[in-house]
């Protein structure tokens, strides 16, 4: 081997030089030497017995040594072959292991890592229940959920599919539309005996709000809609938190009003423990969307995780009763963001 990576052709180097042409000799010299013919290497690699050969004397040509002993009743190989064969086989084993592994995951059960993304109300609420009876159905399937306010990136993120909220702008990934996404201004039933509730956007000012405190360091505006366009509010808070969670429990302990995602607030407008206003404000909706990168060539553990969030999402109900049932059932659309 040593005579092949020392003998670099063209002026490039070695590596480049040695691979680039010598990758289809040392293929047919394997495929000989395994089948014991030429013949039978050529249908093996579906090209002519003509072109086998050449190949493999092209090969001997650069390792400066005869590999095989050629009569017209049979073909064997050297020493220098044999040994050539020897180091040769462990990577060509490999190789194939490789090959057959990726027939594997392409025509076998879904199995291998699947790293999710989300925010972390919605993967503590919604995704984070969900990975069990996956893991039920896929046991091949190892799954890692990273939570994080920010957009998990797709691309250089090593991040498999991911749950986004809103309205998307990101033209490099295919996003499925799972559920709407609702945002109703919400208190507790005692806040609402002690204080009342806003007629309007400008009420919320004589109120105790609390509010989310964003990744990049602002705070989060409360979107409506007015007049058939959309506003936004920033309201001055009393309690700011980093965390939707401490948000809903703040509301819920009656320590005044927030915006909520319908995920958060359906359970417990159901149950009587929040009620909703400014409802004739509620902003156009976006959605919630589980994002992948392409849909061709798709592995089967990312095809599965798609389908099977898919039906369970939308399963759960999470739209706010607050509205009328017929406004709750818009039919979700598979869109290119």
């Amino acid at each position: 081997m040593n005579a092949l990576v020392q003998a670099p052709l063209d002026g490039r180097d070695p590596l480049t030089s040695s691979f680039s042409a010598s990758y289809a000799g040392v293929v047919a010299f394997i495929a000989v030497a395994t089948e014991g013919s030429f013949a039978r290497a050529g249908d093996r690699l579906g090209i002519g017995r003509s072109a086998v050969s050449r190949s493999v004397q092209k090969l001997e040509g650069q390792l400066g040594t005869r590999l095989f002993l050629r009569t017209t009743r049979a073909t064997s190989l050297t020493r220098e072959g044999e040994r050539f064969f020897e180091h040769c086989r462990p990577g060509v084993e490999r190789i194939l292991q490789a090959l057959e592994e990726m027939r594997d995951l392409r025509e076998g059960p879904p199995r291998g890592l699947l790293r999710i993304g989300a925010t972390p109300g919605f993967g503590r609420k919604v995704v984070a229940p969900l990975l069990r009876p996956f893991r039920a159905r896929f046991p091949g399937v190892a799954l890692e959920l990273l939570l994080d306010e920010r957009d998990a990136d797709l691309v250089t993120g090593r991040v498999d599919v991911a749950f986004r909220e809103g309205v998307l702008d990101d033209s490099q990934v295919i996003a499925k539309q799972l559920i709407p996404m609702r945002r109703l201004v919400c208190a507790s039933p005692a806040y609402a005996r002690r204080h009342g509730l806003p007629q309007s956007i400008e009420d919320l000012a004589r109120h105790a709000c609390i509010n989310r405190r964003l990744p990049n360091g602002r705070l989060c505006r409360w979107d409506f809609k007015r007049d058939g366009r959309a506003a936004d509010a920033a309201p001055s808070a009393d309690l700011v938190f980093n965390d939707p969670e401490l948000v809903l429990h703040a509301v819920l302990a009656g320590d005044g009003l927030a915006q909520l995602p319908a995920y958060q607030a359906s359970e417990p407008l159901r149950a009587g423990t929040l009620v909703a206003c400014l409802e004739a404000f509620s902003p156009d909706d976006g959605g919630h969307y589980l994002c992948y990168l392409s849909r061709e060539q798709l592995p089967k553990r990312i095809r599965a995780f798609v389908d099977f969030m898919s039906a369970q999402v939308r399963a759960l109900d999470l739209d706010c009763c607050a509205r009328p049932q017929v406004e709750r059932t818009a039919p979700t659309v598979d869109v290119a963001a």
